[in-house]
């Protein structure tokens, strides 16, 4: 029991912290639940299910191979995980009438993100124990948060936009590359020292992520 509250732990903590920044109009919780259920359960599948495809079309067996895990770390990980977020506020958040203001995309990202990183947590909590929840509370966990920020702010754009597409498949794309980026650089760790790349990479996102939201409190609707 104590290792499952150490697994969810740094994701409410997060959670809580893209609440009370959302601070001109609240979203109702109840949305908000379910698009972390939807992350938690949803993406999820459709992840594994891609995952699948993906081994059997696109086998990648060298893992000491740079290219290959290039491709697995953008393309694999980074596009499947990110794709099945970003289907969720796209056509389950961004459609409904709450989200009425660019901060929304932020909140509902994470939300969804969060879901997603909750039940991915609970795995490799459950089999890396005390130890795997402490690391993961600093790295992982803030990473899908960065991910989905930076994704939630670009779709909060979207809604509001003419250039709908455009800047919601730009969310996705940032998405994927600083998840690609993060997990690649821990991917090919035969490579002497080259695990500070992640770390550098989660860095520029968390910035990146800050100022995103700052931007969008800056410029919400109901900012008096």
């Amino acid at each position: 029991m104590n290792l499952l509250l150490f697994a969810v732990a740094p994701v409410f903590i997060i959670i809580i912290y893209i609440y009370f920044k959302d601070k001109y109009e609240k979203e109702p919780k109840k949305l908000l639940l379910y698009n972390f259920l939807l992350g938690a359960i949803l993406s999820i599948i459709v992840t594994t299910i891609i995952y699948y495809v993906f081994d059997y079309v696109l086998p990648l067996t060298d893992h000491t191979s740079i290219f290959q895990q290039f491709i697995k770390a953008f393309l694999v990980v980074g596009l499947t995980e990110e794709f099945s977020k970003y289907i969720i506020v796209r056509y389950y958040a961004q459609k409904n009438k709450s989200f009425n203001e660019p901060f929304d995309g932020i909140v509902y990202a994470v939300m969804v993100s969060m879901g997603f990183a909750a039940t991915e947590n609970v795995f490799y909590v459950l089999e890396g124990g005390y130890q795997t929840a402490l690391i993961r509370a600093f790295t992982a966990v803030p990473a899908h948060a960065t991910f989905g920020i930076l994704m939630g702010y670009y779709m909060g754009k979207a809604k509001f936009s003419n250039n709908r597409i455009i800047l919601n498949l730009t969310g996705l794309l940032l998405a994927i590359i600083f998840h690609g980026a993060y997990d690649f650089f821990l991917f090919i760790d035969f490579v002497p020292g080259i695990w500070v790349g992640a770390f550098v990479s989660l860095f520029i996102g968390i910035v990146l992520s800050k100022k995103a939201i700052k931007r969008h409190q800056e410029n919400s609707n109901f900012k008096t």
